[in-house]
């Protein structure tokens, strides 16, 4: 698959939604927005962009109960009720830690699925301000998160409102260098920016996924 019907997209987000409302997950979740082609209307959706803003598990947590797992980190950055209940969606890090982005993407998504997974503690708009002060730093956008976001569900409550719209693609939007120069950003750099996180999103294949912590 390398593309979705746009009323096919919007169910698939719907589905992952009521996926985090209903399952227990590897780390509590408080946040899911869309970005990128879902939130701006396009039909066909290329890739859907979804972002999750999730609770640190502290090693104090409740969740810290004996697991028999020979995983680092069960009960500490994940649950250890989910690894139970869930042995086939835990995933590690490359130091073989337990991974709460690797985990939710196993646990939400399907292997082929054109899908992109952010998670982070900090919520979308936080984290985009952070992702861009971190571009301009490094002068390399690649890995610019795309400001043109949708809340659809926060703290247990879906926004009916927010699905509506973006069923019907009624969010109005700038083009990405616009918005990216509404946040500070210069013209030829804005554009600059915008052409290269388009080029490094159109690189990506099946489900991606990308974890930070601010």
């Amino acid at each position: 698959m390398t593309e979705w019907d746009r009323s096919r997209a919007v169910e698939r987000v719907e589905a992952l939604v009521e996926t985090v409302e209903t399952d227990l997950l590897p780390v509590p979740v408080r946040e899911v927005w869309v970005f990128g082609d879902i939130a701006l209307g396009l039909d066909p959706v290329e890739r859907i962009d979804v972002y999750l803003t999730k609770d640190l598990l502290l090693s104090d947590d409740t969740d810290t109960a004996e697991v028999d797992s020979p995983v680092d980190g069960v009960g500490q950055t994940i649950r250890a009720e989910w690894a139970q209940q869930y042995p086939e969606y835990l995933r590690t890090n490359a130091g073989g830690y337990a991974a709460p982005e690797r985990c939710l993407a196993a646990h939400l998504l399907e292997e082929d699925e054109p899908i992109h997974l952010e998670v982070c503690n900090t919520g979308f708009e936080d984290n985009v301000t952070q992702r861009l002060a971190g571009a301009r730093a490094r002068d390399n956008y690649e890995q610019l998160l795309d400001p043109r976001g949708v809340c659809l569900w926060i703290d247990g409550q879906r926004s009916e409102t927010a699905f509506k719209k973006l069923r019907a693609g009624e969010f109005a939007f700038p083009p990405l260098s616009e918005a990216l120069e509404m946040l500070g950003l210069e013209g030829e750099t804005a554009d600059r920016a915008a052409d290269d996180l388009r080029t490094f999103r159109d690189r990506q294949e099946g489900v991606s996924v990308r974890g930070d912590v601010v």
